[in-house]
């Protein structure tokens, strides 16, 4: 298992990952519709989504790592009439932990609907940094062809599980 750097705040990412020997880790709509419910809830709240594309058997996502600073209003607006001087105070979220608690989360749910156990995802998630326009560029339509350089379809736009669709759409 290779170590992986630590996400860093304010830093683009191409993160992606596949399942354990290449097994699927959708095999139903509903496991696509619960895996971006939990993105939502484990990474909107640290990072923004600039494109994905979920595969059987893989993902890919373009992110950035909200600062503190950012992560903070993200809460801010999140607790929003709730807040208290009493109440809970903002505690900024380690971006890797964010990922791995979405990890744990998905595969216990997958795990639970079909009777398996173990682990689900390979070890560590995978990471890059994007660090230049033309990479950023690259990697918008590598993603989204991702589902037609598999061969899922034969055109990349019909496949339903990417952000290609939500980029075109107003």
């Amino acid at each position: 298992m290779s170590a992986q750097p630590p996400l860093e705040y304010g830093y683009y990412y191409h993160i992606y990952n596949r399942g354990t020997n290449g097994e699927n880790i959708f095999r139903e709509n509903r496991n696509y519709v619960h895996f971006l419910k939990l993105w939502g809830q484990h990474i909107e709240p640290i990072a923004g989504t600039y494109c994905f594309c979920l595969l059987r058997n893989h993902f890919h996502f373009l992110v950035r790592i909200k600062t503190e600073v950012e992560q903070e209003a993200y809460w801010r607006v999140q607790q929003a009439g709730i807040v208290s001087p009493t109440g809970p105070r903002f505690e900024p979220i380690e971006p890797s932990r964010a990922f791995n608690n979405l990890f744990i989360a998905y595969a216990k749910a997958f795990n639970k609907a079909y009777q398996r156990t173990g682990a689900l995802f390979e070890r560590p998630f995978k990471r890059i940094v994007v660090d230049s326009e033309s990479y950023f560029s690259h990697l918008v339509v590598y993603t989204h062809r991702n589902a037609q350089k598999h061969r899922f379809v034969v055109d990349f736009r019909t496949w339903p599980y990417s952000s290609y669709d939500i980029l075109l759409s107003q």
